[in-house]
């Protein structure tokens, strides 16, 4: 992966109290990473790091728009971003073993010695997880713009039938008679 200083914090000149960073993310930013499940990604990062003695609290508000392909009829559907992610940034002498042993995952541990903290893992990962993990149109969209009609219908066909009746499974067929004998 690329080294890319702009996502890097020196927090060590860093007054004690609340700073605020920026970050505009485009496709650009994940050419670094693995193939991306979406696409014309145009995501704003509002950071605030609230600096204490011995750790540091992060903010990330994610918000913008990126574009992901609907589960239902495979049509590009846009997508709006809103979340936001806390870690809690802690100081150490073994970072690495810390890091192993905690269980939080909002929690996580740098050395003593270091400078610089790097954030675009972090922003990476929010921004994935602000997507759901099913991408379809709302329910009263389903008609709407960015819909693919001739596959909603192939879809339509496939839950009524050849004929237009909905089959039944032909293990509940026995069953049928207890229905009404209420």
């Amino acid at each position: 992966m690329s080294h890319r200083r702009e996502f890097e914090i020196a927090y060590v000149g860093l007054k004690p109290g609340l700073h605020v960073y920026n970050y505009d993310i485009t496709d650009k930013f994940f050419d670094a990473f693995q193939q991306q499940d979406f696409r014309n990604c145009d995501a704003h990062i509002k950071l605030t790091l609230e600096k204490k003695s011995s750790f540091m609290l992060l903010k990330f508000e994610v918000g913008g728009s990126l574009q992901v392909t609907c589960d239902r009829c495979n049509n590009p559907l846009p997508f709006d971003l809103w979340d936001e992610f806390n870690i809690t940034v802690k100081l150490t002498e073994e970072p690495e073993l810390m890091n192993e042993q905690e269980e939080d995952p909002d929690v996580y541990y740098i050395g003593k010695g270091d400078s610089h903290v790097d954030v675009a893992n972090w922003i990476y990962e929010f921004i994935n997880l602000s997507i759901p993990m099913q991408k379809v149109c709302a329910f009263e969209k389903m008609d709407g713009p960015h819909c693919n009609k001739t596959a909603l219908d192939v879809l339509k066909k496939l839950e009524t039938g050849p004929e237009g009746k909905t089959e039944g499974n032909p293990i509940w067929k026995g069953l049928e008679k207890f229905k009404d004998l209420e």
